[in-house]
């Protein structure tokens, strides 16, 4: 039978099982954790929480089928309100993928890690198209192996836990086992039907393999966890026939290309280790000491388009049939936090220091500087990227009595420390050679010259109140209050309100109000640099982006960055109907002010002369840099439904979700006379970027889940209904390509044995009816070679296979 139609037997005979009618325990569910984000209450569950949070397992994560243990893949699975795309050919987003939530950007969303703030990446996602201009917490650089649960609460969150927290907070809970231990390992790959090129492909091959185990430390619950995860992932390639753009040259040399798959679309080549602890001590009676860390360090090889051999980005001698360009991304991430917990008098007291750093070595190989002619080498260092983040939190809380009704206070302080450093590359990545009139620096991105480098340095303190306590016996009420102080940017005070009214036992109506902020990233401040992309009428220009700090986008209007400042409003519902069933659904809008974007490309003709003219910079086509040119309001609803019942000696959970987001928006501020005066293509926030906020991204996505655990076995299936997206490309004289994706479906299934107490193995499959986005129009395939966009949430990959074993102690 073809495995397709084996899964979706599967999947059928588990969504159409019937129920037994038999008495037994409730099973347990993520409603009785008492969660720990969005509240200082100790009390407070998923459905009594005031603001909407999500509680995830390691089993819902391990159940998700992620693609070689990715953990942002694992949430996008998961969570009604989270996206994380797959983009090629993309620059750096080719080597770290940035995360959505409720539709926000990338950097809009809060990461902690036990609750303590966890850095972002140093590179930019400078040619992405969702998540553009953004620097965003490499989800990925966290072992899923090292989680306990996850608790993602979907609301601002400023006034609780500081900058950042517009969309919401991910809270990664580590694994805290005193004893005990697991090995993983699963192995999968992509089969698909790959229609453009009339062919089966099997590729994407990836294995992935953890372990970890943990021992009791010093009596009286202290202990450490410990484990490695390493993984492996061939890339993908969904490239269609190349067409040869009508652009290039018509010599005999390129059409002999003609009909040849010469670019690549899909996913890069990755390797990836890891490795994590976790770590409680008792120093006392009272006090006890704890650490934790992680560590991953990751290769990574992505694409970028092909030169053709008679373009006038070759050199015929070095590359006679032409040369795609590779580039490498060496990442490393570090994060380590050290504290003690304890209680002085009434006072529960955590004091914790935590430091964390991503470094991002850039390399480019098959490629050439064509102004250095024959001379030119072949492989570039074109910069390297450090971000470094210190933080020190002092947070106290105690019980206090008002009236009749217990409270609790809490109050503390925080002092982060961040830098932000480029290095420059090899000279040859940026030189002018002795070719008159050829493209300078290397094919698929120039390095940093020791004039782009940055050397940033920022310190932040804050101070936090928060009250929260039952006002009578239906009502739960919460407000927080922090004030915030940044050397670079000024002070700014927000704050949150937030309740829950139980109208009865079963059903409650809760809402928040708050004020958030979001201080643009050091790296958005000085990050610069050169790549290769779409022209006005699409040929291949060298491009830069630049800080708002370089006296070109100052001669262009470029202005200092103002913080991004969110007003957010939410209001919700909570059933729970019986042991059995509930259901949430809550609304909300986000304003927010000034948001930081990249501006539009700016390439008007004459913008090369002009810039070599009074800058005395040549060989630049296109420039875009960094500006609050835009205002947005965001409006959604989240719906999330549970049904519970034991059925044939197990328990079946079903799990429906749905999620709405749509972004519109509310002001652009005017072009900078300086820009303007260049032609009316010169503009600095137009419909590419407009697109880029309101339309890349799925407004919309549903999901219906159907899970039967037993002793011996567990069956899952999921239904996922993907958005659709729309692609705009602004090329000029009102050249405009534009084209809708339309929603899809995509079916996961797994299957998995429990043949001993201690050992297990799943089958599993993701997309398993084998779904691709609508094919791209032609003005947007770009000669036949991307038949299908990166931007639509089921991906240009197909189906994906895997197997898993497990041996737990």
């Amino acid at each position: 039978m073809h495995p397709s139609r084996l899964a979706s037997a599967i999947v059928i005979a588990l969504t159409a099982l019937p129920v037994a009618a038999q008495d037994a325990d409730r099973p347990a569910t993520n409603l009785d954790q008492i969660v720990v984000t969005g509240t200082h209450a100790k009390d407070r569950t998923v459905l009594d929480s005031p603001v909407p949070i999500d509680v995830l397992t390691a089993e819902d994560l391990r159940s998700a089928g992620a693609v070689n243990g990715e953990l942002g893949q694992a949430l996008a699975t998961l969570l009604p309100s989270f996206n994380f795309p797959r983009q090629s050919n993309s620059g750096g987003s080719d080597h770290v993928r940035a995360a959505q939530l409720r539709g926000m950007s990338p950097d809009q969303v809060l990461v902690l890690v036990n609750g303590k703030r966890f850095h972002t990446s140093a590179l930019v996602n400078s040619d992405t198209k969702i998540g553009r201009g953004t620097t965003p917490v490499d989800f990925n650089a966290i072992p899923i192996s090292a989680i306990k649960r996850i608790e993602v609460l979907r609301d601002g969150a400023g006034a609780q836990y500081g900058s950042d927290a517009i969309a919401g907070v991910v809270n990664i809970i580590l694994d805290d086992a005193p004893e005990g231990g697991e090995v993983d390992a699963t192995y999968g790959a992509y089969h698909t039907n790959f229609r453009p090129g009339d062919r089966t492909i099997t590729d994407g091959q990836s294995g992935y393999v953890s372990a970890k185990a943990g021992t009791k430390l010093g009596g009286d619950g202290g202990f450490l966890r410990a484990g490695i995860e390493g993984n492996n992932r061939q890339p993908t390639n969904r490239a269609g026939p190349d067409q040869i753009p009508s652009w290039e040259n018509p010599s005999p040399a390129n059409l002999a290309l003609q009909g040849k798959r010469n670019y690549a679309a899909g996913d890069p080549r990755n390797e990836n280790y890891s490795g994590w602890f976790n770590a409680e001590l008792p120093l006392g009676d009272t006090v006890r000491g704890y650490a934790f860390g992680t560590y991953t360090q990751r290769r990574t090889v992505g694409d970028n388009y092909f030169r053709y051999p008679d373009s006038d980005a070759n050199v015929p001698s070095i590359y006679p049939d032409g040369y795609r360009p590779e580039s490498l991304g060496y990442n490393r991430d570090i994060n380590l936090t050290a504290g003690a917990r304890g209680r002085a008098g009434e006072w529960d007291i955590d004091a914790s220091l935590t430091w964390g750093r991503n470094t991002f070595d850039y390399d480019l190989r098959d490629t050439v500087n064509v102004s250095l002619g024959d001379a030119s080498p072949t492989r570039f260092n074109i910069g390297k990227y450090d971000n470094a983040q210190g933080t020190a939190n002092l947070d106290l809380s105690r019980s206090i009595e008002w009236g009749s009704k217990l409270f609790t206070l809490a109050t503390g302080a925080e002092f982060r420390h961040e830098g932000f450093r480029t290095y420059p590359g090899d000279p040859a990545s940026y030189a002018v050679g002795p070719v008159v009139g050829a493209p300078i620096g290397a094919q698929a991105g120039g390095g940093l010259t020791p004039q782009d480098t940055a050397d940033l340095h920022r310190n932040v303190g804050a101070a936090y109140l928060d009250l929260s306590g039952d006002l009578t016996d239906r009502f739960f009420a919460d407000a927080a209050g922090r004030y915030e102080h940044y050397n670079d940017f000024g002070s700014a005070w927000t704050g949150k309100l937030s309740g829950r009214f139980a109208i009865t036992e079963a059903i409650a109506l809760r809402g928040a109000v708050s004020n958030n902020l979001r201080a643009p990233s050091l790296s958005q401040v000085g990050f610069e640099s050169t790549s290769t992309g779409y022209g006005a009428d699409g040929t291949l220009v060298q491009g830069r982006i630049l800080s708002v700090n370089n006296p070109i986008a100052r001669g262009l209007g470029a202005q200092d960055l103002k913080p991004e400042k969110s007003r957010n409003v939410s209001l919700g519902l909570t059933a729970q109907l019986g042991e059995r069933f509930d259901a949430s659904l809550d609304v909300y809008r986000i304003d927010v002010d000034h948001r930081v974007t990249l501006s539009e490309t700016i390439a008007p003709d004459g913008l090369e002369n002009y810039i070599d003219a009074r800058f005395g910079v040549p060989g630049v086509q296109s420039v875009a840099f960094f500006t609050n040119a835009v205002d947005t309001r965001t409006r959604g609803a989240e719906l999330v439904t549970n049904y519970r019942q034991p059925a044939y000696g197990g328990n079946l959970t079903l799990t429906a979700t749905y999620s709405y987001n749509r972004t519109s928006i509310r002001k652009v501020r005017d072009t900078p006379p300086e820009l303007a005066a260049l032609g009316a293509d010169a503009v600095l926030f137009g419909l590419e970027e407009r697109n880029t906020l309101t339309d890349a991204a799925p407004r919309q996505r549903g999901s219906f889940t159907a899970r039967w655990d037993h002793p011996r076995w567990s069956l899952l299936s999921r239904l996922t209904r993907q958005g659709s997206t729309t692609r705009v490309f602004d090329f000029g004289d009102g050249f405009v390509p534009t084209q809708t994706y339309g929603a899809r479906w995509q079916l996961d299934a797994e299957a998995e044995w429990h043949a001993t107490d201690r050992f297990s193995i799943a089958l599993g499959g993701q997309n398993i009816t084998d779904q691709y986005p609508n094919r791209s129009i032609p003005d947007i395939a770009y000669a036949g070679n991307f038949p299908y966009d990166v931007i639509s949430p089921i991906g240009t990959n197909g189906a994906y296979w895997y197997a898993r074993a497990r041996y737990a102690w």
